[in-house]
């Protein structure tokens, strides 16, 4: 069971914001309400999908998002950017892998506020277990999800550290405190697993 306040504690110790919402729905209402009348881009997130927080924000927001026919190039421009973590540490580091790195560059830069919506079946006690989790919970079932040609992806197991040219895990992003460029970073955690 994570320690959903020891986290809190953590992330506000390193200028990172956070709510907390027994549901996808009461955080759903939550976002709805506090991005409002702006640009938000969505970087790929099972969370944010599962949410339904696109149709939700593009009523009142200009939304941006490759999954919905938006380019990548464009969210980046945004005033908001939305998106989850790979693992999160209760000590309040927030990891992220990626394969085109769009997610873990627009988690530290150009926009003004970020949010990262996240389940707590993301939630690690530590740096390492949630390092951990990233490579080789989230990473191969992504992998799969994905039908890339990756030897996570047969079993979605673990980590092989593979050469293939359709390996997903290119980048990886480590958020140890709320970047500066940022004005406001909110990890928005939710009582519910959710997500890869």
């Amino acid at each position: 069971m994570a320690d959903i306040e020891r986290l809190r504690k953590n992330l506000e110790d390193r200028g990172i914001r956070s709510s907390y919402f027994a549901t996808a729905q009461a955080a759903a209402d939550y976002l709805d309400r506090q991005i409002d009348g702006t640009t938000v881009g969505i970087g790929g997130s099972m969370t944010v999908k599962a949410m339904g927080l696109y149709p939700r924000l593009s009523a009142h927001n200009r939304v941006v998002w490759h999954w919905e026919g938006g380019g990548l190039e464009d969210a980046a421009g945004t005033e908001v950017y939305l998106t989850s973590a790979n693992g999160v540490a209760e000590t309040g580091e927030l990891v992220n892998i990626d394969g085109t790195c769009n997610r873990i560059a627009s988690s530290v830069y150009g926009h003004k506020r970020v949010y990262l919506v996240v389940g707590v079946n993301k939630i690690e006690p530590d740096y390492d277990r949630a390092l951990w989790r990233a490579r080789n919970v989230a990473a191969p079932k992504n992998a799969q999800r994905l039908g890339r040609k990756t030897p996570c992806a047969v079993k979605a197991d673990r980590c092989y550290d593979c050469k293939s040219p359709e390996r997903i895990c290119r980048g990886l992003s480590v958020i140890w405190g709320r970047p500066t460029p940022v004005e406001t970073m909110e990890v928005v955690l939710i009582g519910e697993e959710l997500g890869m």
